[in-house]
């Protein structure tokens, strides 16, 4: 049966018509999702990171060995089928303490980094909208903080964190890590604070909160996002950083800064006590990096990934 030329472009334009309407439209969201389908460092960061996550937090349940256990016969033994990780000088199992470990460097990261971030994107909005002399005295403050050593000032904060445990260091790095966000948002808020909508919502009686939480926010979201996730890595580097100078999670607890401070003095005749924290510590930070550097793509159109 031979269909009419005219008959078959009628067809063929309600069949367009119709895929039009099924098709959903093209939001924001489902863009960036589009880019993140298409990374391959995001797929390979995320299965990492949740392999890790996994790891920390399902491992503890399943391994017969508590990292509070020791094996007083099997001191300073190399890794084995009873001991994958070995055991250090004490006997207890390494594999056992690097899970502890490495579960209590997530809860930091996971805690202090979007927390920061949460801190930058308050401090900053207020800043930049309100302007004035308010503006003038929260990026003085926020100048001050950042020609501070922040890892110093933690250092000699120490004594207030010791007996209360590592869970009020991890409020403290985020005291101490939301600055350089803020002046981004802050300045950011500045330029958005002249455009049409927000000048009609403040024409039609909004208050400042909700200009700030309902205009300003959503449209600085994308860089919220990006720092929190890349937020997170900091502050696990930063805990490793003051446990493995003793400024940190303290005995009994371990984190992963601990067990290579432990494990650096015996690198050369025990590597396997330094080797395998330190090695999840790079394996971490590595997927957090690729997570967070396809987000800053998929997000950023101005990236160097989405250019072309």
């Amino acid at each position: 049966m031979v269909i009419p030329l005219e008959q078959s472009a009628e067809v063929a334009e309600l069949s367009v018509s119709a895929d039009q309407k099924t098709r959903k439209p093209l939001t924001r969201s489902r863009l960036i999702w589009q880019r993140l389908r298409s990374s391959k460092q995001f797929w390979i960061g995320t299965i990492v990171l949740v392999a890790i996550v996994l790891w920390a937090v399902v491992g503890p349940l399943v391994w017969p060995i508590s990292h509070t256990t020791r094996d007083y016969f099997s001191l300073n033994q190399a890794p084995s089928a009873a001991h994958p990780f070995g055991t250090d000088t004490l006997g207890y199992d390494l594999f056992a303490q690097t899970m502890a470990g490495l579960r209590i460097s997530l809860i930091v990261g996971f805690v202090a980094g979007p927390l920061a971030t949460l801190i930058a994107g308050f401090v900053g909005a207020i800043a930049g909208y309100v302007g004035g002399w308010s503006d003038k005295v929260i990026a003085w403050f926020i100048d001050l903080l950042l020609v501070l050593p922040a890892f110093f000032i933690l250092v000699l904060l120490f004594p207030f964190f010791r007996e209360s445990g590592w869970i009020v260091m991890t409020f403290f790095l985020a005291l101490f890590g939301w600055m350089i966000m803020a002046q981004v948002i802050r300045s950011q808020t500045r330029s958005l604070r002249e455009r049409e909508f927000v000048k009609a919502a403040r024409y039609m009686g909004f208050g400042t909160w909700s200009v700030v939480t309902r205009h300003v926010v959503p449209n600085v979201a994308s860089l919220l996002i990006i720092d929190a996730t890349l937020g997170v890595g900091a502050m696990i580097l930063a805990e490793t950083s003051l446990s493995f100078f003793g400024f940190g999670v303290q005995a009994p607890e371990v984190s992963l800064g601990t067990l290579i401070a432990a494990g650096n003095t015996a690198a050369a005749t025990r590597p396997w006590l330094f080797v395998f924290p330190a090695a999840t510590l790079v394996v971490l930070l590595l997927s957090l990096s690729l997570v967070g550097d396809a987000l800053r793509d998929a997000i950023d159109p101005t990236s160097g990934a989405n250019r072309g």
